[in-house]
């Protein structure tokens, strides 16, 4: 929205400078985008009438002015304009002048002959960025009065970045309603009265669509003289609001707009056809609009209409085939009220996008739209003459103001100060709102024009903005503090965190939208969930699995020359199960790629394998519950991958990445990745407290022969329930295959750490538990003591 303070000073008078009733309005709420001067500044110009322009004797292009600007004698000027013409008016820089860029007028020769000043353009004032001749001013400009007070220069240009809630404010009258309320100064609506009627037969109107058009106005006007040009008042307001003209009839709608903010059209009357209809669009129906743009409509737009065709798509810009021309004496002239859900997202649907559609999208004031009719037919009709016909009106159901309670004590609760409720009424009212008093604060019924009022919060959000926010103290919050017990699910997410970065992976965070082929590449079971509005066309389906985002990092990594990539990701991912119900479980994902270790001196350079992995999975969790297991999962490698179980439940996989994937992705080598369903791990990891035992430790060793085909984890399983006091740990720590030992035979030695807490264990205890670990061994794996 932008309008110049001139206009405004016409409809309220303030003594605030335009800086502070900038200040003012954006502290209100209602931001002022910019404030500019509608000239740049320059001096020394004034009016200047040319009394006779002689041609120069040296230079056929050039002619010899006698210019009066007021003083005792004319000045003589050389000129080179094209336009000059003894008689006219234009502005005139005086020697001693100084012109935007800082450029002076002096005393000139010009091919011989003698120059007391300049002849202006509207380029040289900084008006435009370009001209083709001398600024033609009008021939009642007052001769010798400074350029920048008759254009009136020094008038600021307010641009008004307004939320969508203050479509109140889309006009130069709602800003005036708005300084009205700030400094309590009268506003001066423009005068509007009933034009009299002539005997024209009025045009029907059918309104088969009263939802959506609760209310219809029109009627004919007949113009004695449509080519009047518009007058130089309103062509300046319109021109300093951004607006260029289009005609006296399209001006004065454009003006209207402006001042009152409700949106008019004018059809061509002699191209209608029977009565005005109001309807909702048919399907594939075509309309070419005035900007040239042909458009196939669906049965939600609104549209106004004849008995032949469309005219226009309503609240957003009207037909071609109907448009008014610098030629139509005979007008249909419009003003309408229509609900903003029938307007709102059909502009931006065709990309269409209007002053009219602007505001009806966000409500126009319904108790207006009359009088915005009569303000147009006057101005209409006092700047070219003719006659105007009766109002047109159909009228259903209009928005009900429903009035709100606010609590003076709810006033005092959000805002934090104290206030009385007679300072509530006094505020409230300034805003143009009806009060009656209530036991409880006030009862208050808002404007037609303010929309966004509904709610208690919305009132007290008004009070906030005239006392002023600057006004509100700044008060420390108080209140009660308890230590809320986290549940178990954050803390063994957090620990786990922390577990990962302590053995040098790094967190990633990663899009939960893939796309078709990445989801290819990884479909597994679970039905994936397409997106109807992608952000875009690569990210069009809900992740499965975590690994597509963790395998994006890793190749974005390797082409910043990184060698060496540990990464993991917690995060949800969302799938269809069989019932057709939408899952989403949170997941943990890890991947490992390059080097165990970073170069360095004190180890070998060692390439991260399936075991390097699993340890970190093992650090993770609970290793005496968990187990791994040969599994078949499409994206890891056939022989080098695992099911992860924990307590017999199968909670994740670990493995290689499949060869088919690294040649796949462009991989130089490959790498190891695992994933975990966090929402199916054991939450039991209560830390407790032991108090070590003060008696000697003891180990024993144990070395079998088993088979082959027997796992350790499967051994470790088996021999877990031994676990128990005095026994406090179990595990390999030699595997040997070779001289002495059987072909498909492998050698496994255990070592056994035993102490108890209250005596020293006596070689009877010890050789009793040995042996308990020994026949667990022989009778479920048919183990050989060696």
């Amino acid at each position: 929205m932008k309008f110049s303070e001139s206009w405004l000073k016409t409809l309220i008078q303030y003594n605030w400078t335009s800086k502070q009733l900038a200040d003012a309005l954006t502290m209100a709420g209602i931001e002022v985008e910019a404030l500019e001067s509608v000239a740049p500044p320059f001096s020394g110009v004034v009016v200047g009438q040319v009394l006779s322009a002689d041609k120069h004797p040296e230079a056929d292009r050039l002619k010899v002015l006698s210019v009066d600007v007021g003083e005792t004698s004319p000045l003589q000027i050389v000129c080179g304009a094209g336009n000059v013409v003894v008689g006219m008016k234009a502005p005139c820089a005086k020697v001693g002048a100084l012109l935007p860029g800082e450029f002076k007028i002096k005393e000139a020769k010009l091919r011989g002959v003698a120059s007391f000043g300049m002849m202006c353009s509207e380029k040289e004032l900084g008006l435009k960025e370009d001209a083709e001749g001398l600024m033609v001013l009008s021939a009642e400009a007052p001769v010798g009065t400074d350029i920048r007070q008759y254009l009136q220069l020094d008038d600021q240009l307010f641009t008004l970045k307004l939320t969508p809630n203050r479509a109140d404010c889309l006009s130069v009258l709602g800003v005036a309603r708005e300084v009205s309320a700030l400094t309590k100064a009268s506003v001066n609506l423009p005068s509007i009265d009933s034009v009299p009627l002539a005997n024209l037969p009025p045009r029907s109107v059918m309104n088969e669509a009263p939802e959506a058009c609760p209310l219809y106005l029109g009627r004919r006007i007949r113009l004695a003289n449509p080519k009047t040009p518009t007058p130089a008042w309103m062509l300046e307001r319109l021109e300093r609001s951004g607006i260029r003209s289009h005609g006296i009839v399209v001006d004065v709608t454009n003006y209207v707009l402006l001042e009152m903010g409700q949106p008019l059209h004018a059809f061509d009357d002699e191209l209608l056809t029977g009565n005005v209809v109001i309807r909702f669009a048919q399907n594939q129906e075509k309309l070419m609009l005035l900007n040239e743009q042909e458009v196939s409509l669906t049965e939600d737009i609104l549209v106004i209409a004849d008995e032949k065709e469309v005219l226009a798509m309503a609240g957003i810009m009207g037909g071609k085939t109907s448009a008014v021309s610098d030629n139509t004496s005979q007008l249909f002239l419009e003003a309408a009220f229509f609900q903003p859900n029938s307007i709102a997202g059909r502009a931006r649907r065709f990309n269409v996008a209007t002053d009219s559609s602007h505001r009806f999208e966000r409500g126009v004031d319904f108790t207006n739209t009359a009088k915005a009719l009569e303000r147009a037919s006057a101005l209409l009709l006092a700047v070219c003459g003719g006659e105007a016909g009766p109002v047109v009106k159909s009228e259903h159901t209009l928005p009900q103001r429903k009035a709100c309670l606010v609590r003076q004590q709810r006033v005092e609760r959000v805002l934090g100060i104290k206030i009385a409720t007679q300072q509530i009424t006094e505020l409230l009212t300034q805003l143009g709102m009806t009060i009656e008093p209530h036991d409880q604060g006030v009862q208050v019924t808002p404007p037609s024009y303010r929309f966004d009022l509904a709610i208690e919060e919305d009132y007290i959000e008004e009070i906030a903005r005239l006392i002023g926010y600057d006004e509100i103290p700044e008060l420390t919050p108080v209140g009660k503090l308890n230590m809320l017990t986290q549940p178990a699910q954050l803390t063994m997410e957090s620990l786990f965190q922390d577990r990962l970065v302590a053995r040098d992976y790094q967190e990633a965070i990663s899009y939960s939208f893939i796309g078709e082929e990445w989801q290819r590449h990884f479909s597994q079971q679970q039905q994936a969930l397409a997106l109807l509005n992608p952000i875009a066309s690569h990210l069009g389906i809900m992740r499965t699995s975590i690994w597509p985002g963790l395998l994006q990092a890793l190749q974005y990594n390797l082409t910043k020359q990184a060698e060496r990539v540990r990464l993991f990701e917690m995060g949800r991912c969302f799938y269809k199960n069989n019932q057709g119900e939408i899952e989403q479980p949170k997941k943990l994902a890890l991947l490992a790629y390059g080097n165990v270790v970073s170069e360095q001196w004190g180890e070998k350079a060692r390439t991260v394998d399936f075991f390097d992995i699993k340890s970190d999975i093992e650090a993770l969790l609970d290793k005496t519950n968990l187990t791994f297991n040969a599994s078949q999962h499409p994206v890891l490698h056939p022989g080098r991958q695992a099911t992860i179980t924990q307590l017999g439940q199968v909670v994740g996989y670990v493995g290689e990445l499949h060869p088919r994937l690294v040649k796949a992705f462009d991989l130089s080598q490959s790498c190891l990745m695992a994933e975990l369903d966090l929402e199916l791990l054991s939450t039991e990891h209560a830390i407790s407290y032991q108090e070590g035992s003060k008696y000697p430790q003891v180990k024993r060793d144990l070395a079998v022969i088993v088979d082959e085909q027997h796992t350790l984890g499967a051994m470790l399983a088996s021999l877990k329930p031994l676990i128990t006091h005095p026994i406090q740990d179990l595990f390999l720590f030699d595997l040997y295959r070779g001289a002495g030992v059987p072909q498909g035979k492998k050698s496994l030695a255990f070592r056994i750490v035993m102490q108890d807490t209250e005596k020293t264990l006596t070689d009877n205890d010890i050789d009793s538990m040995v042996a308990s670990v020994l026949h667990k061994l022989q009778s479920d794996f048919q183990a050989e003591l060696r």
